[in-house]
């Protein structure tokens, strides 16, 4: 948690958003919770937390296992001890309690943008690329629906149960329906099996990994034959397979750049809130690729600048902005 609010820290900085860094969570299994314990432990953690969240503080969003109603719980909870409803203290919430559209799809979206940003860089052309992605939660299934309609061949997708792999490419629209008659990407016709260890091995251009922590790894990051990869997930990528994908000059977007789409989306949410003014989604995608593909170009050309790689680059860019303002502000008392 501790390692997730730091990395949350550098990438509010990178992108310009005006907060800091935090993150939380309760040690549990929600699959094996009802929905009156889950409803039941979000206010309690509220309660627990109230003093040290609201608008002008620390904003909760959800992230791992929680979702709208998750944080439209918290909002009421804090609301009540407030006394007044106050929309702006959490954002991911239901577009009928102050929530912003585009939310949902933010992280997703903010993926798609760096996928087409980094290919422009390395292919000229986004049309045809082949694309693998591990992961079709909130982010993987957007990725792969935003790429498959501007042209890349979808070739490789998986989830917790396993993978399906079609060089050829898979429909996504058929795979969108089948997800939701069968939950789990197993089973997919026209497919073959495979496992979400031998997805990183397939020839492709791209590789999105958007499932959990730490899947490139030492032992894995040198069978990795595509040439692009954007970490949808969170530090999907161990620092050991890092140096090895840099050797073999892989082009990687990391994490703090290629989510941001969903702190993003929460910022334009939270202004929202605090203006009451909410505003359509096509002006939310518009603003959100202009922040992405802005700092896309400022991390790649202080890369080249300084002959670093894209995860240096944006660190640097993070931390910097931060040390500069901690300077500004100076000690007191």
């Amino acid at each position: 948690v501790s390692a997730l609010a730091m990395l949350m820290t550098w990438k509010c900085a990178l992108m310009h958003m005006p907060y800091g860094g935090a993150k939380g969570g309760v040690q549990c299994n929600p699959e094996e919770m009802s929905e009156g314990e889950l409803e039941r432990m979000t206010r309690r953690y509220t309660t627990e937390i109230v003093q040290i969240i609201g608008p002008d503080k620390d904003i909760p969003a959800p992230d791992l296992y929680t979702n709208s109603q998750t944080m439209a719980w918290m909002m009421d909870t804090y609301s009540m001890q407030q006394g007044n409803t106050v929309p702006g203290v959490v954002t991911g919430k239901p577009l009928l309690l102050g929530g912003s559209l585009g939310r949902t799809e933010g992280t997703g979206r903010g993926v798609a943008y760096m996928v087409m940003e980094a290919a422009r860089v390395l292919y000229k052309d986004l049309r045809g690329l082949r694309i693998a992605i591990q992961g079709l939660g909130n982010v993987g299934s957007v990725v792969a629906r935003d790429l498959y309609d501007h042209g890349c061949n979808i070739v490789a997708v998986s989830d917790v149960s396993g993978g399906a792999y079609n060089p050829k490419g898979i429909l996504v629209p058929y795979l969108t329906h089948y997800l939701k008659e069968n939950k789990h990407v197993v089973g997919l016709k026209e497919a073959n099996a495979i496992t979400n260890e031998e997805l990183f091995e397939l020839d492709c251009d791209v590789i999105v990994p958007a499932a959990i922590e730490g899947q490139i790894t030492e032992k894995n990051a040198d069978k990795v034959k595509a040439k692009i990869i954007v970490e949808g997930a969170n530090g999907p990528t161990t620092p050991e397979a890092d140096k090895i994908l840099k050797d073999k000059k892989v082009f990687l977007v990391p994490d703090i750049l290629a989510n941001a789409g969903g702190v993003t989306v929460s910022y334009f949410e939270w202004v929202q809130d605090i203006q009451y003014y909410f505003w359509s989604e096509e002006d939310i995608q518009k603003k959100l690729k202009d922040v992405m593909v802005g700092t896309f170009n400022r991390v790649l050309a202080l890369a080249n600048k300084k002959g670093v790689d894209m995860r240096t680059a944006a660190l640097m860019l993070g931390i910097g902005r931060v040390a500069e303002a901690k300077k500004m502000r100076g000690l007191y008392p």
